[in-house]
């Protein structure tokens, strides 16, 4: 995998994905950015998410669940002291179907947390990551 990140200027930058793809990059205005695009951290905790939840939602299918949203919510929590790693990242799933099986978003929870995503895994190996869903039919 392949990619780039092109400093455009104070602290904005333009990351290009292999797949084609382009994202802004911003710092806040304290720190001589303009405040016009996401932080870089941030995208870690995007990746993530984006990361576990194609899990979660691929893996219900599979499971014949019918699925109409499902969204995670992740707060995270820094190191005071550089580098200023997450220590701590909770991902909460918030997922929307018809007859949901709740032993089945758990099992699809859990199999992405421990055994398919990436991400989740190797943030994992600096922060302790903890998960947890509700339900909405």
């Amino acid at each position: 995998m392949n990619t780039s990140v092109r400093w455009i200027e104070g602290m904005m930058m333009v990351g290009e994905s292999a797949s084609g793809h382009a994202l802004v990059m911003d710092g806040p205005e304290d720190l001589g950015g303009k405040n016009l695009g996401v932080r870089p951290m941030e995208m870690l905790l995007l990746g993530m998410g984006g990361c576990t939840t194609v899990d979660v939602v691929s893996t219900l299918k599979k499971m014949r669940e019918i699925v109409k949203d499902c969204r995670v919510e992740i707060t995270a929590q820094r190191a005071d002291e550089h580098p200023k790693v997450f220590t701590s990242i909770h991902l909460h799933f918030i997922i929307k179907g018809e007859n949901l099986n709740e032993k089945k978003i758990a099992k699809a929870v859990s199999l992405s947390a421990d055994k398919y995503c990436s991400a989740s895994i190797m943030l994992g190996k600096t922060a302790v990551v903890t998960h947890d869903f509700e339900i909405h039919e």
